[in-house]
């Protein structure tokens, strides 16, 4: 799988306009760079496992901030239940490794046991507890535990 970049000048993006679930995707950029920086690698990259097909989407939610690093993804609907929500999050655990070893990485979820959850737990995540989120209200809130790094 490889991470393509959304980058910050929306012309570098024509390439993924193609796609309505990139198009999507795109329309929610430019404000989203406005308020949290285009601060690379803490941006938003589109997934691909051939090069051409996009098969989702993921990043981060802006620059570390506390130490800390907040991941999300999401696969398109028609490759759900195929793994790739599992290896898009792998790859931006790894991004963050690589760049920044000491950030604890961490992600959010709605209150409820999902495929996001059971991406998390399979990338080595633990549910902290239970936080604020300033747009999702109460969320649980998962670190990237270390030890578990050579499952990645």
């Amino acid at each position: 799988m490889t991470l393509l970049p959304i980058d910050i000048d929306e012309s570098l993006n024509d390439r993924f306009r193609d796609n309505p679930e990139c198009e999507n995707v795109l329309s929610v950029y430019p404000d989203f760079y406005r308020r949290v920086g285009y601060n690379k690698p803490w941006i938003g990259y589109f997934a691909t496992i051939d090069g051409n097909e996009i098969v989702g989407c993921g990043g981060y939610k802006g620059k570390p901030r506390e130490s800390k690093i907040e991941i999300a993804y999401g696969t398109f609907r028609n490759y759900e239940g195929q793994g790739i929500g599992t290896e898009i999050c792998r790859q931006l655990v790894l991004l963050s490794l690589k760049t920044d070893s000491s950030l604890k990485i961490t992600a959010r979820t709605l209150l409820e046991n999902n495929a996001s959850t059971t991406i998390l737990k399979r990338n080595g995540f633990e549910c902290v507890g239970i936080v604020n989120d300033e747009e999702d209200g109460e969320v649980w809130e998962w670190e990237f535990q270390r030890t578990n790094v050579v499952d990645l």
